[in-house]
């Protein structure tokens, strides 16, 4: 081959080769990527379930007080779910402050809506006589939540703002429709 020169065809077949591995890099890249965006998608998605579920927690303890038994132990074990709770609340604050501090805001409103409207709830039912009978377990009506199902429909709409979830209908109406229905929820359980 002293005098054979480099053809087109042979160019075209390193260039087919170059294109072809060029693109499988790519693709990889791309499928790292979106996968990557995925898996930050569900852990933010987690987190906000968390911390709404923290405050649920929180708002649901005025019914744990008032339903209680007379003991001294019940009354150990509900202060300290009360402080876990608190404490779970505060971890999801700063979590919040740092990862997503579009939500924070909104997050410290719905803490401070459900810190005033079930502490209320909560130091009245402490003073309610502890149960002794079955009978006195079912309340009859829930204790109000407004202010709190308010704060957690603006929240979460800052929330699926921040997932970049488009909303199909106007964010306050998925939020006071989903706060009617985990408060009918409520309310049928506590009834019952």
């Amino acid at each position: 081959m002293v005098g054979a020169s480099w053809t087109w065809a042979q160019t075209a077949a390193v260039l087919a080769g170059v294109i072809a591995v060029a693109g499988g890099l790519v693709s990889v890249a791309l499928t790292y990527n979106l996968n990557q965006r995925a898996a930050r998608h569900e852990r933010q998605t987690k987190v906000f379930a968390e911390a709404l579920t923290a405050i649920e927690d929180y708002a649901e303890m005025p019914y744990r007080i008032r339903r209680r038994p007379g003991s001294r132990g019940t009354r150990h074990e509900l202060t300290e779910q009360i402080s876990q709770i608190q404490s779970r609340i505060a971890f999801h604050q700063a979590w919040l402050c740092i990862e997503t501090p579009s939500v924070a805001s909104s997050y410290e409103d719905l803490v401070r809506a459900a810190k005033t409207q079930a502490g209320k709830q909560m130091k009245q039912a402490w003073l309610e006589p502890a149960t002794t009978k079955d009978a006195q377990v079912s309340l009859g009506a829930g204790y109000p939540r407004d202010e709190i199902d308010a704060a957690r429909g603006r929240c979460v709409a800052a929330m699926r703002d921040a997932l970049g979830r488009t909303r199909h209908r106007r964010a306050g109406a998925v939020a006071e429709n989903a706060a009617e229905a985990i408060t009918r929820s409520a309310e049928g359980t506590l009834r019952q």
